[in-house]
């Protein structure tokens, strides 16, 4: 199967993973089309930080910062410690998931990589986020936010 090995939407804050995406193709209008489902969920960033994948750097993605205000912030090329979390996530998501597995459909590859995400944010707890998941963090984070 000839799939895209993913887009990666992390919020770096609560060590969230907000999408996991996998496909055959990814263009720009995919990605803000995800972005915006995500705002719609979640609250709109302030900044996104990115690789520079051509489908990150259309005129798509140019278009949706205008649109919506947020400063789209691209790494140096070979440069991934500039955006160390997310390459750390992608790395465990490589090692545990993609290397260890051969998908025979799309079906079955967004079915257990949803999977991954899932035990990732909910059963998976972070030493910076004082031992909490993600998922538990981000739910403590809102619940003060909205007590403020």
């Amino acid at each position: 199967m000839d799939a895209v090995p993913g887009l990666a939407v992390v919020d770096d804050f609560p060590r969230e993973c907000l999408a996991l995406v996998v496909d055959t193709s990814r263009s720009g209008q995919r990605v803000t089309g995800i972005l915006d489902a995500l705002i719609r969920l979640r609250s709109k960033p302030a900044t996104v930080v990115s690789d520079n994948g051509t489908e990150l750097t259309s005129m798509a993605v140019l278009k949706w910062c205008q649109q919506t205000d947020v400063d789209w912030h691209d790494i140096q090329p070979g440069k991934p410690m500039q955006n160390a979390f997310v390459a750390s996530f992608n790395g465990s998501f490589r090692d545990e998931r993609l290397n260890e597995r051969l998908f025979t459909s799309l079906s079955e590859a967004r079915s257990q990589i949803t999977e991954w995400k899932g035990d990732y944010n909910r059963n998976r707890p972070h030493s910076s986020l004082g031992s909490l998941t993600p998922s538990e963090f981000a739910i403590k984070m809102a619940s003060r936010k909205q007590a403020a």
